[in-house]
């Protein structure tokens, strides 16, 4: 058993510092009514909010465009015992404004897979909590 000697929640300014570090997160959402969690890359818009880039005709876009969904994304070391993980929580659209996606073609994140007619998908920042373990002891 192990008890926690550094535990604390983050605030939301911290949570985006942590998430702008790391590459990957994994994004949660249901596909036929049962939960499902996928691992992409991503990046963070100037507002806050995660942007993905997948194709316009995947099961992603079609299960995520519209509704709300969670994302998440970590660091951890099992050494010592420490590390942190961020939810970003809020409703995925498909971006379509042609100024937004000239934009985010320039700056937003590029997919690691090969893609058919990209497309970029934002998760707004409706609820971010993080929270971060800066080690832990076994108790006696």
């Amino acid at each position: 058993m192990f008890q926690n000697d550094a535990f604390r929640v983050l605030d939301g300014e911290e949570c985006r510092r942590l998430l702008a570090r790391v590459p990957v997160g994994r994004v949660v959402y249901t596909r036929q009514a049962l939960p499902a969690v996928l691992p992409v890359n991503f990046a963070l818009d100037t507002d806050g909010s995660v942007l993905l880039r997948t194709s316009r005709g995947s099961d992603l876009v079609r299960a995520v465009d519209g509704v709300v969904v969670a994302f998440e994304a970590d660091e951890f070391d099992a050494v010592t015992r420490s590390g942190w993980s961020v939810v970003v929580t809020g409703r995925a659209t498909t971006v379509t404004d042609p100024a937004d996606q000239a934009r985010l073609s320039q700056a937003g994140p590029a997919s690691w897979m090969p893609l058919r007619d990209p497309v970029f998908v934002r998760i707004t920042a409706e609820m971010v909590t993080g929270r971060e373990l800066t080690g832990a002891h076994a108790l006696r």
